[in-house]
């Protein structure tokens, strides 16, 4: 397999929000918002202020050595988890939910981000050791959102009658039925029943799907030490108790966010505003929220009610019952890991940007932020296909009109823009009302309103000229059409659309590895990945 990778500035492709781009541009009007730049002087200041932290490292690595009893890991894991009762040990975490069979491409992308970067940081800071973490997002409940994938351009629905935490779900006959037909259709590829059959020895009827996730996980990625961590665990959210307990008396993480938004609305949309309790009680299939009524906390959607003693009472006795939201993940996140260094996208970065001050109030270091790494894969029919057209791979984040433009431009004999003619235009009405300015200088204006009507008119000839030069060339506008559907499934980036078993099924582990090799650390450039 060759592969090469054209690097893309962010802002070239079109798909990325003006804050993410002013983020990876280090724009001053972000500045206020996040503590470390993206360098390796960024790196050392995180390393330095996570230092000065009281880190539980023993219950970290008591509760991921039992997590991992029943998943046969490699011996690069292990090691890792050993390495976190280190002072000298740092985390390279990156966070998402457990999307059925890893859901979208980025998921396995900001993965790699993670481990590439863990392993440039060993060689460039030898004293201290680097672990690639991905923490699961267990606890969320969106499973219209994390129950479905498409495998080039087909989808599938996990129908299930469960609610609550997705991570806590059972794999069921409906799933099972679903990763059969999944079977029919990558089955016929290079690699596509060595997926499935992974697939069918990790999603076993009555398995979690936290469990699945985290076998499948380490089943791609064990070799490179990437340690899963899956907070949704009695023993982890003890050390967060005392969060958890301000934010039931005081609500203090709306109050900080609440402040930054206002600041950052100056310039930018707000991503996530949080509530008044940004908590969640969790119990058995439900996670539903927790409000304040006057002196009490109701979780209406079980009909439960505590008073500030009971609510209290029952953090102490079951800590495992208190989620939180958006707002306090990350902070529970950075309390429970060492952590010096979160890859995230462009959503992520924008609800963390309102966080700064949240971790303030509580005294957690807030850590360095880098947007992951994206890719758009080309494959070589479709490479071939760019190429006749006389286009570059990277010419695909134009849009089709452009594109068209460019190719008739190039390809046809007869001229169509009128640039010239424009010009000429604009000299003979500048000597018309020369001549007339001499008569009447009332005339002026008469003669300014002629020469805009005239150039819209000659504007609306060229349009109609191209439109009529573009009708030769209808083959080309179908072969375009074609690239621009394959490659941005939906008009969205392909990493946001298509699952991972395609690409797998097509090229095998060797994808994964030659996303490794092409993954980048803190540069933040977009790579388009050509394959032949």
């Amino acid at each position: 397999m060759e592969t090469t990778c054209t690097l893309l500035n962010y802002d070239k492709t079109n798909f990325f929000s003006g804050l993410a781009l002013d983020y990876v541009q280090a724009d001053e009007k972000l500045r206020p918002f996040y503590a470390h730049a993206v360098n390796i002087e960024g790196i050392k200041a995180a390393i330095e202020a996570r230092q000065q932290f009281p880190q539980q490292r023993q219950v970290l690595a008591d509760a991921l050595k039992k997590q991992y009893e029943s998943v046969q890991t490699s011996a690069a894991v292990r090691n890792n988890i050993a390495l976190l009762l280190q002072n000298e040990t740092f985390t390279v975490t990156t966070a998402h939910q457990p999307n059925i069979f890893t859901g979208p491409l980025y998921f396995i992308y900001k993965i790699l981000h993670t481990i590439k970067l863990s392993a440039t940081l060993k060689t460039q800071l030898p004293a201290y050791n680097f672990v690639p973490v991905y923490y699961m997002g267990s606890e969320d409940a969106d499973i219209d959102e994390l129950g479905s994938i498409k495998i080039d351009g087909v989808n599938y629905t996990w129908n299930t009658t469960q609610t609550g935490a997705v991570g806590r779900m059972k794999i069921d006959a409906s799933f099972l039925q679903m990763l059969a037909q999944m079977h029919g259709q990558v089955g016929v590829l290079p690699f596509g029943n060595e997926l499935v059959a992974t697939f069918q020895k990790i999603y076993t009827r009555g398995k979690t799907i936290q469990q699945a996730t985290l076998e499948l996980v380490d089943h791609l990625f064990a070799q490179y030490g990437l340690v899963v961590v899956i907070p949704d665990n009695a023993e982890l959210k003890q050390i967060f108790h005392s969060v958890v307990e301000k934010e039931l008396l005081t609500g203090f993480s709306h109050k900080a966010v609440k402040s930054t938004i206002t600041a950052l609305e100056k310039n930018y949309k707000a991503q996530a505003g949080g509530r008044e309790l940004n908590l969640f009680y969790l119990i058995d299939n439900k996670r539903e929220r927790i409000e304040k009524q006057g002196d009490l906390f109701t979780v209406a959607a079980l009909g439960l009610s505590f008073s500030p003693q009971e609510i209290l009472a029952e953090l102490n006795n079951h800590p495992e019952r208190f989620s939180a939201n958006v707002i306090l993940r990350g902070a529970f996140q950075e309390t429970i890991l060492p952590n010096i260094v979160f890859i995230g996208g462009g959503g992520e970065l924008a609800y963390w940007l309102e966080l700064k001050q949240v971790f303030q109030e509580v005294a957690i270091p807030y850590p360095m932020l880098v947007l992951r790494n994206s890719f758009l894969v080309i494959e070589e029919k479709w490479a071939q296909k760019i190429i006749a057209l006389g286009l570059q791979p990277k010419d695909m984040f134009s849009s089709s009109f452009d594109l068209m433009k460019q190719i008739v431009a190039e390809r046809s004999s007869n001229q169509f823009a009128l640039q010239e003619e424009l010009k000429k235009v604009e000299i003979l009405y500048k000597e018309i009302d020369t001549l007339a300015s001499t008569v009447d200088q009332s005339l002026h204006a008469h003669v300014e309103a002629l020469k805009t009507k005239a150039i819209k008119k000659l504007h609306e000839l060229e349009k109609k000229m191209l439109r009529a030069e573009k009708r030769k060339f209808e083959a080309e506008q179908r072969n375009l059409d074609k690239i621009k559907a394959a490659l941005f499934p939906g008009n969205n980036l392909q990493e946001r659309t298509e699952n991972i078993a395609y690409l797998y099924a097509r090229f095998g582990a060797r994808f994964i590895t030659v996303l490794l090799e092409h993954s980048l650390t803190l540069e933040q450039q977009f790579c388009i990945l050509t394959i032949k």
